[in-house]
């Protein structure tokens, strides 16, 4: 095993990067991971999510990654998450997720990169990965020490709650493995009341069926039932981290956030043709990379809060209509953002 030099290094080296928490953990096979994922997968609760439950034999055997794999060291890179600036624009906006406003991952990428070269530097093979089917990042972070699982079925890191995102890094360097840190939630269930949907139908289980988050990447019909529930929100939801007490102890939700991508000009994604949505938003993950569904959710978010006496609002929907004919998904998504608004304009009267 090395000498503990290297982990003062490697832990000097996360600092600089940025990093908020670094741990080690072994790359022996989750199994208690995988027997989830494929519970839960058999019961339909995946919501069609691909993702590590897409094989879940390979996403929970990091040492699949790396030949030779001795351990996993995870880091834990955070991002802002306090009030967001009003949109710098006129007209309905779509709320976008605060992991998504900015590529998070290419900063969590660089530190680990960072890390990494220390352990390359002194002879030894690794691999970064992160937001990735091969490798379950949460349990991965859990078991290196990082955090505990919370309610909301996020990783919870003391001082910084959820608003992190992990990685990886898989080696062949033997490192003493990190302590594990205990359960924080208690019977706290904030997570499990404030969900818009209620999809957290037990402490650490979503229902990605009513995950607004999910239902906002998944193919086809957005669900009806839900679609009321989405509000003004076009990618993305943070609703279960905002009400949970340790996130909103945290440093980055007391940041104010000052970004032009906060929110999305719901009117321009109806307009904008495929290569423009796809060269301003393409870092998102979209279904097949099918800009449709960008515009399938503009249109429920224009339904939920667009003002319903704004000529210009239905009329670019009408519009949206007659050059979308054909489009039976879209056309049906449109046609609810008319009936939505009407809703709205009787409910005021």
């Amino acid at each position: 095993m090395n000498a503990p030099g290297l982990i003062d290094q490697l832990n000097d080296a996360a600092q600089r990067a940025g990093l908020v928490a670094i741990g080690v953990a072994a790359v022996e096979p989750f199994a208690d991971t995988r027997e989830v994922l494929e519970t839960r997968k058999a019961e339909g609760l995946h919501g069609g999510m691909a993702f590590t439950y897409r094989d879940p034999e390979r996403s929970t055997d990091p040492a699949r990654i790396l030949a030779g794999a001795r351990s996993l060291v995870v880091g834990a890179f955070p991002y802002s998450a306090g009030a967001v600036n009003d949109p710098s624009f006129d007209g309905p906006a779509g709320r976008v997720a605060r992991y998504a406003i900015t590529d998070h991952y290419a900063s969590l990428r660089s530190a680990l990169d960072e890390v990494a070269t220390v352990l390359e530097d002194a002879g030894h093979r690794t691999r970064v990965v992160l937001d990735d089917n091969a490798l379950v990042d949460r349990a991965a972070a859990q078991r290196a020490g990082l955090g505990w699982f919370g309610h909301n079925a996020n990783l919870l890191v003391p001082g910084y709650g959820s608003w992190v995102v992990l990685g990886s890094i898989v080696t062949d360097a033997d490192l003493a493995q990190s302590e594990p840190v205990p359960d924080g939630c208690g019977t706290c269930r904030r997570c499990l009341d404030g969900c818009p949907t209620g999809a957290i139908i037990a402490p650490g289980v979503v229902d990605a069926r009513r995950c607004l988050a999910w239902l906002v990447q998944a193919e086809g019909t957005f669900p009806m039932e839900f679609r009321e529930a989405l509000g003004d929100r076009i990618y993305g939801c943070d609703e279960c981290q905002e009400v949970c007490p340790p996130a909103r102890r945290s440093p980055q939700a007391k940041e104010t956030i000052h970004s032009p991508t906060s929110w999305v000009d719901l009117l321009w994604v109806l307009d904008a043709d495929d290569d423009e949505l796809l060269s301003q938003l393409g870092r998102w993950y979209i279904p097949r990379r099918d800009p449709r569904y960008l515009r399938r959710n503009a249109l429920l978010a224009l339904g939920n809060t667009a003002d319903p006496h704004s000529a210009d609002v239905r009329s670019e929907i009408e519009r949206f209509v007659v050059s979308t004919a054909g489009d039976e998904m879209l056309q049906e998504h449109a046609q609810w953002a008319l009936r939505r608004l009407d809703e709205r304009m009787q409910a005021q009267v």
